[in-house]
């Protein structure tokens, strides 16, 4: 299950990440989960918050797990415990939400963060019971894209690449759906035509300013001799 909550999807800070392991966004039930709000100064001003089906903010608690500093630990996963988590301020605001999903049987190891474009991205389809790696299909946005394999790879990731990806064991069974997102590198390229642009400035300025200390040393001589000759 997939939860899209107002524009929280889109809050994204750079100040804090959500670090969660095991690093994926599926995860088995009776399990182990930790989630923790990390920012460059290592402060305990961030909580982790989940929204669940309950159709509500939920604080890291007792009730559902611990919190110590900004580490939020679920001690054994329930299915219940699927639902969007994230990092929030001592303002009120949550940023980084990840979409995790508790399922028991059959889960697709999928990244918690989007994918940086280029870069090469790896699937695996895992069991519950043997925590082993199956040899199964794999699809997206339900069609499939390869079969009977233990991994699937994708290189040079591009934004052609997102979507609703999950694997399927003939008998085993099938893993929920994951959404893969590609984070864009374009910008590169506007950053690039910034320095181009200062360059050629630069050049044309330093072009220019022989000719025109050469006008400067002129105009001194000239009035100086003029001075000379009103002597």
């Amino acid at each position: 299950m997939t939860f899209i909550v107002g524009d929280v999807v889109g809050s994204v800070s750079p100040l804090v990440s959500l670090i969660i392991s095991p690093s994926r966004t599926q995860h088995f039930t009776s399990v182990s989960l930790s989630l923790s709000c990390e920012d460059q100064s290592n402060s305990d001003r961030w909580r982790v918050r989940r929204y669940t089906e309950s159709e509500q903010w939920e604080d890291c608690s007792s009730r559902w797990a611990s919190q110590t500093g900004s580490t939020c630990t679920i001690s054994s996963t329930i299915t219940s415990d699927t639902g969007v988590y994230s990092c929030q301020s001592e303002s009120g605001e949550n940023y980084h939400p990840v979409n995790i999903t508790v399922h028991s049987g059959v889960i697709l190891e999928s990244p918690v963060h989007p994918v940086t474009e280029g870069d090469t991205l790896t699937l695996c389809c895992l069991y519950q019971n043997t925590s082993s790696v199956l040899r199964a299909d794999f699809y997206k946005d339900g069609s499939l894209i390869q079969n009977q394999t233990t991994e699937m790879i994708l290189s040079t990731v591009s934004k052609s690449h997102e979507g609703f990806y999950y694997c399927k064991h003939s008998e085993r069974g099938e893993s929920p759906k994951s959404w893969i997102s590609c984070l864009c590198v374009c910008f590169s390229a506007s950053h690039s035509e910034s320095q181009i642009s200062v360059l050629h400035t630069l050049s044309s300025v330093l072009a220019v300013c022989p000719y025109l200390l050469v006008t400067v040393v002129l105009i001194f001589k000239c009035c100086r001799m003029r001075d000379e000759m009103s002597v």
